[in-house]
């Protein structure tokens, strides 16, 4: 490993270190014009109340989804930050009390504020560290524009240097739309490797769409100590229902980093890590009861910091260790599920979306009809495979511990995956029933 110059007597600060410091401390520098003297204290905290912000905000969505959609009875899978990726894309595009409203959920405090965050996280959390041996990551945005209208040159800059979209003007209104629909499709089934198919559902856009903003992310890592899949067995899940069925369980007798709290407890499977020191994890969320799950999102979905709170920090000896394996795959449309959080004006006849173009008579008539979003994920042995689309419909508004800790997760549970250096959420769920590959 290469080393800076040392720094003190007898250490040399890794160059990775210093440059992953470096940035950090010219974003949060940008975000708080405060004293030199002052600055770096003030702007580290800045950081910190940010990214724990930004998990509130991923974990208050998955209990709506959770436990008011349909996903209450099935499994499901989601990317709350592939959808607060195209959030914030309309955010940038709005003004007023739209925007107010969309910075209040996003907790943050303005549009250049959101944009420099997001920018800084996204190429420091989602770059691809296959090649340094560790997850294989994609993450992309793309933008779909009716010829008949042009971005504002503010906007334009937004989405092609701060979100890096790529942009494509096309023909939503002589008959094409259902061309359109199905190239944004091609293109989010071509960022995620192919597991996220049709994310537009048809009839999702036609003559009055004008926009489209999509979010694509794959994630592929594999465990940093692998199941020994002979070991692999099946055993029997309980059902919310009461019943039971059988399904394949992986073990293992090595250490793991088990924690338990007041009913429930929290496992912590580590990815293989690459040499630029990211730490991906997935958390498996295991309440004590069979039906205590719904109880267990809505604590998660409402307790702020509550994930830096409940996290296992060191290996402990397990006795019975059991994880099933699944696949599942997720879709739904979530703008009632917004509105339900409070974020109500962007899909209103109310929305003030005039900052996204240049004629205002268009954008005076522009409101976010639909945001469709998809994931999948597959756990197994080797490790996990996962991936999420997610699509914002921009329309004319006609439209409308200590000793051995036992971790057998035979009932229902839920799960997330988080990049433990910087915090960031990037899947998150639950199951239901294992043998359901939905």
């Amino acid at each position: 490993m290469q080393t800076a110059p040392s720094e003190g007597r007898g250490f040399r600060v890794p160059s990775w270190l210093l440059r992953f410091r470096r940035r950090f401390i010219n974003l949060c520098r940008s975000f708080l014009p405060l004293p030199r003297s002052s600055a770096a204290r003030n702007s580290r905290m800045d950081l910190r109340e940010l990214i724990a912000s930004q998990t509130d905000v991923a974990l208050s969505l998955s209990k709506q989804v959770l436990l008011t959609t349909e996903a209450k009875n099935s499994n499901a899978v989601l990317s709350p930050v592939s959808i607060d990726v195209v959030l914030s894309l309309i955010a940038a595009g709005s003004k007023g009390p739209t925007q107010d409203q969309l910075l209040s959920y996003l907790k943050t405090k303005s549009v250049e504020h959101l944009n420099a965050f997001s920018s800084e996280l996204v190429s420091v959390v989602f770059s691809d560290g296959s090649g340094a041996g560790g997850p294989n990551l994609a993450f992309a945005n793309g933008v779909w524009v009716d010829k008949s209208i042009s971005l504002r040159p503010f906007f334009e800059h937004v989405v092609d240097n701060v979100y890096k979209a790529a942009s494509d003007q096309v023909d939503f209104q002589t008959k094409k739309a259902a061309e359109v629909a199905k190239g944004v499709n091609a293109w989010a089934e071509k960022q995620t490797k192919g597991v996220i198919k049709e994310v537009l559902p048809s009839g999702a856009v036609d003559n009055t769409t004008r926009l489209v903003f999509a979010n694509a992310l794959y994630f592929k890592g594999a465990w940093n100590d692998k199941f020994d899949a002979s070991a692999t067995k099946d055993h029997d899940f309980h059902l919310l229902s009461g019943s039971s069925i059988k399904v394949p369980f992986m073990t293992s007798k090595k250490k793991q980093f088990v924690s338990q709290f007041d009913g429930f407890k929290v496992l912590s499977l580590p990815y293989k890590q690459g040499e630029d020191k990211r730490r991906f994890s997935m958390y498996f969320f295991l309440p004590d009861s069979k039906d205590g799950l719904p109880a267990l999102v809505e604590k998660a979905g409402s307790e702020s910091d509550f994930l830096n709170r409940h996290l296992p920090l060191q290996k402990v000896e397990v006795g019975e260790f059991r994880i099933p394996r699944f696949k599942i795959s997720f879709g739904f449309e979530a703008s009632n599920t917004l509105k339900g959080l409070g974020l109500v004006l962007p899909f209103s006849n109310e929305a003030d979306l005039t900052e996204m173009v240049e004629s205002s008579a268009a954008g005076s008539n522009l409101s976010v009809s639909s945001i469709f979003h998809k994931s999948f994920i597959e756990v197994n042995e080797e490790g996990t495979e996962a991936g999420a689309a997610s699509v914002g419909v921009i329309a004319l508004r006609s439209l409308l511990v200590a000793e051995k800790i036992d971790f057998i997760a035979d009932h229902p549970f839920m799960f997330l995956i988080k990049e433990d250096l910087t915090g960031m959420v990037l899947f998150s769920g639950h199951i239901l029933d294992p043998s359901q590959a939905s």
